[in-house]
């Protein structure tokens, strides 16, 4: 009887692990419509879309988590959150784009949004070394962000109105390649967004559900198994809203919006999910974080920079050796855990 129930709990798992795997694929689809439709709609690039609106909602999952994580007096679970996310988004989620179709990057990207993400990344990393961060520390990102969202807008604002010139001037070709799309009302454009969100949230839900159920299933004698989990399924169901939205726009076509929602999640993550969270209470730093886990973070960061300025585009042997950072980073840190390293 016991073995028949947890029989019964892997079926379920099988099935949940699909349901979500099939919600996130439309999700994803729901979201690069809205994106790029909102896109037109407005007269701005896909990469501003995805560098706002875009990142920030799949980044939502990790900003509810670790404020709540704050409030229950535990927001240590933040750092190590953004931290894996953040590994996650370039090594895991870049490398699995650009394999499917390399990414070409614009001077905009190559000087100004990427240098914003290393700015980020070297900020966190320097108010996490006295070992905590606190309300003032997190303070000084959120107005970072503040910042950082100011001139997106007046970005944004200016590709408008530069629009607007060409069309009264009557140039043909437009700066942006959304011929292929149909122009859809604004609030189609919503309402697509937000479905999209919606179905990353739930279908990452699902996944991960399904997916530590089968691994326990699996691994039931086995004394690590949290931490196989822990390391495994959680780290890339908290990275799935974004490895299926930015796979999803490469597939498509709209490479864009893939860099921007990378780079923007990363972005926000630092600035509006440690920043408002070190406002909320302060959070612990632990030396093997700052030694170990955000040395990782740096240089995996520093390696999509030389991926970017070496040439017009990121390839797909820079994305394998991106894949083989990231299994090799949950390859050691499983022998940090079973005390091999």
């Amino acid at each position: 009887m016991h073995y028949l129930c947890r029989e019964q709990i892997m079926l379920i798992s099988i099935l949940f692990l699909l349901v979500g795997l099939i919600v996130l694929i439309f999700g994803g689809e729901f979201l690069v419509k809205g994106a790029v439709a909102l896109a037109k709609a407005v007269n701005i690039s896909p990469l501003v879309i995805g560098m706002t609106i875009v990142a920030f909602g799949t980044s939502a999952p990790e900003l509810i988590v670790s404020i709540t994580s704050a409030l229950n007096d535990n927001a240590g679970i933040a750092v190590g959150n953004v931290i894996g996310s953040n590994i996650a988004n370039i090594a895991l989620v870049l490398g699995a784009t650009v394999l499917i179709l390399p990414i070409p990057i614009d001077k905009q990207t190559k000087f100004v949004d990427f240098p914003v993400m290393l700015i980020a990344t070297g900020m966190f990393y320097y108010i996490a070394c006295d070992g905590e961060i606190v309300f003032l520390e997190g303070l000084i990102l959120f107005l970072a962000l503040i910042g950082y969202l100011s001139y997106m807008a007046t970005r944004s604002i200016a590709l408008r109105k530069k629009v607007k010139n060409e069309e009264a001037t009557n140039v043909e070709s437009s700066p942006y390649e959304l011929d292929d799309y149909k122009e859809e009302p604004f609030w189609k454009s919503i309402t697509f967004l937000l479905v999209g969100f919606i179905g990353l949230y739930f279908g990452a839900e699902w996944f991960v559900d399904g997916a530590i159920g089968i691994a326990e299933f699996l691994l039931a004698e086995n004394p690590e198994k949290d931490v196989i989990i822990g390391v495994t399924i959680v780290a890339l169901g908290t990275s799935a809203p974004e490895l299926v939205a930015s796979t999803v726009a490469a597939y498509k076509g709209e490479t864009d919006l893939s860099i921007g929602n990378l780079l923007g999640s990363n972005i926000f993550n630092i600035f509006a999910v440690i920043g408002i969270t070190g406002i909320v209470s302060p959070m612990e730093v632990t030396e093997n974080a700052i030694n170990f886990d955000m040395w990782w973070m740096i240089g995996i960061a520093f390696f999509m920079g030389i991926s970017i300025f070496i040439g017009n585009k990121i390839n797909r042997w820079e994305g394998v050796i991106m894949l083989g950072t990231y299994f090799t980073y949950m390859g050691v840190i499983l022998l940090r855990v079973r005390g091999v390293l």
